[in-house]
């Protein structure tokens, strides 16, 4: 997933002990974090809902309906995946950060194409942006035909079993959660998995240095999710903040806990019912952070539209029709830029 020219790892400018931003990462001042208006986690009793899958969680699919509408995002407990494969998913992806770059870059991802599979650090194909202070690993694991594990790292040397057990259960659990978020909206419970059609998977683990100066860069700027649903897990480490009532609230660590984040083909199938979640990464001086992001997303000849059951004359049509793979195409030459790129897809603008 490198753009065209090649980009210096941000954790070689860690070690090499920079003490100042170089310029490449320094956000415009109206989007660097301490000017952005932020709400105190607290007074949310830990930022977005949690909603308990588990017996005695009560009515999961009324939870997930308001979080769905009210935030775009929550986190899920008692979800099936057992917590141990999330503590070993998190040690692994630690453990590739901590080797040395010589055998990191031997997974190096191609610098050509701005969506190739494993080790990078700049995601989008123009070259005038600015960077994320992050490098990252993604993962072709959806469909299985395109699943190589060859391509991952073979340190430690259970890391390609780990992340194909953790794959099965993320498209487990996302088909579960894309079950109740269907049946929220009144649909039949298989309605949103079926107009995703094949399910798309990446897994990208995200490794966040320590930043010299975290006022000036974020770690991953604002934007909304491409696909259908996003299932991130993170280390104890602060950082992912959501968009709400425009102040930015962060997302308490839980450990066993799975944060489940709306993308934009979820809301386009809600007709605007529910709203993809706007989210960001902010960064610190002192401690590294990981986070793992599993992308559920339609495959590029999917047509993606709103559910003609939520039509009616109190919630006429919102969405145009779009083809997937034109959705991605657009979303990584130009970048999200700070916006929900869904809004281009509005039918009154």
């Amino acid at each position: 997933m490198e753009a065209a020219a090649e980009t210096q790892r941000v954790q070689t400018l860690v070690e090499a002990g920079v003490a100042h931003l170089p310029a490449r990462y320094v956000q415009p001042p109206e989007l660097r974090p301490h000017l952005s208006r932020r709400r105190d986690a607290t007074a949310d009793r830990g930022g977005i809902p949690v909603v308990d899958l588990g017996p005695s969680g009560g009515d999961p699919v009324a939870a997930i309906g308001r979080a769905c509408r009210e935030w775009g995002a929550f986190q899920v407990v008692n979800h099936g995946v057992r917590p141990g494969l999330l503590e070993e998913v998190r040690a692994m992806g630690s453990s590739f950060f901590r080797a040395p770059m010589e055998a990191k870059l031997r997974f190096a991802c191609d610098p050509r194409s701005p969506a190739s599979e494993g080790y990078g650090s700049r995601m989008l194909a123009k070259d005038d942006g600015v960077l994320d202070w992050r490098d990252y690993f993604d993962h072709h694991a959806l469909p299985e035909s395109r699943r190589n594990p060859s391509r991952w790292p073979d340190f430690p040397s259970n890391y390609r079993d780990v992340v194909i057990e953790y794959s099965n259960n993320m498209k487990k659990l996302a088909q579960t959660l894309l079950c109740m978020i269907s049946q929220s909206l009144g649909l039949p419970p298989l309605y949103i998995e079926e107009a995703v059609g094949e399910v798309y998977q990446n897994i990208t683990i995200s490794y966040y240095p320590p930043c010299p100066q975290p006022d000036l860069a974020l770690g991953l700027q604002s934007h909304s999710d491409m696909g259908a649903i996003t299932l991130l897990i993170q280390d104890d480490v602060e950082g992912l903040e959501v968009l709400k009532d425009g102040e930015w609230v962060q997302v308490q660590p839980l450990s066993d806990a799975v944060v489940v984040i709306l993308a934009d083909q979820t809301e386009v199938i809600s007709n605007g019912e529910y709203k993809s979640a706007v989210h960001r990464a902010v960064v610190n001086a002192h401690h590294p952070r990981l986070s793992v992001a599993t992308f559920y997303d339609p495959c590029k000849t999917r047509k993606i539209y709103p559910a003609m059951q939520l039509i009616t004359k109190q919630s006429p049509l919102k969405y145009r029709e779009v083809l997937y793979g034109d959705y991605v195409s657009s979303w990584y030459s130009k970048g999200p830029e700070g916006k929900r790129n869904i809004d281009a897809l509005l039918i009154n603008q």
